[in-house]
């Protein structure tokens, strides 16, 4: 790639890039807490609550990301309700992000023995408190590499967001990609800023995990 086509292309994807990172920072940590909320309220919640986030999540698994992002960009105007094409694709990510969460909460809780609940009431703490204070906490680190790969996904699955003119580094990279039909280059250096993102991504993650590791309790692999 020669020294001129360097200089339109980089600074493009750069600036992509920094779209990227205001998509995928608060998606992902905004779906984590939501996530978190939606899994242990399936679990825990009486029966019209879980029934409702259980259609909650079978709605935003089951329908494709980029129609719900076509739903609330193109769609939702026509009921009075207008997002810009950030707005949009950040809730889209967030509500389709935590719903995945939510399933593996769901399981990491149904990991959890009853007789913690016991436990916590023995010591006088309310069912909410053993919940949030003992079994979540628990529960969270056992889903945490299942919610990582989730996180891993909503990296890829921002490039998305260029379908409703939010233009990230895909968006970017078509653009110029479109302009001087030099496809295979432009999309080689795509990837490579993705393949960036995920090793941050993952190098953070297992920080994470690290930081959240008790031991003598395991270390999920």
């Amino acid at each position: 790639m020669d020294a001129e086509f360097l200089d339109m292309l980089l600074p493009a994807l750069n600036k992509g890039l920094w779209m990227s990172a205001k998509l995928i920072v608060p998606s992902a940590v905004f779906g984590t807490l939501l996530g978190v909320v939606v899994g242990t309220l399936r679990v825990f919640g009486g029966t019209a609550v879980r029934r409702f986030f259980d259609g909650y999540t079978a709605l935003f698994r089951g329908v494709p990301l980029m129609v719900q992002l076509f739903i609330f960009y193109f769609g939702l105007p026509a009921f009075g309700i207008y997002f810009e094409a950030y707005g949009a694709s950040v809730t889209c990510f967030i509500l389709c992000s935590a719903a995945y969460h939510s399933e593996y909460i769901r399981g990491a809780l149904h990991s959890i023995r009853d007789g913690q609940l016991k436990a916590g009431a023995a010591l006088g703490m309310s069912r909410v408190q053993t919940v949030a204070w003992i079994v979540v906490p628990q529960a969270f680190r056992r889903a945490l590499p299942g919610c990582g790969n989730e996180i891993i996904y909503l990296i890829k699955y921002s490039s998305l967001a260029y379908l409703i003119s939010c233009m990230e580094v895909t968006g970017e990279a078509r653009a110029i990609a479109a302009k001087t039909f030099r496809f295979a280059e432009v999309f080689m250096v795509l990837a490579l800023y993705y393949l960036f993102l995920v090793s941050i991504a993952t190098w953070l993650l297992k920080r994470i995990e690290d930081a959240l590791y008790i031991p003598g309790f395991g270390r999920q692999k």
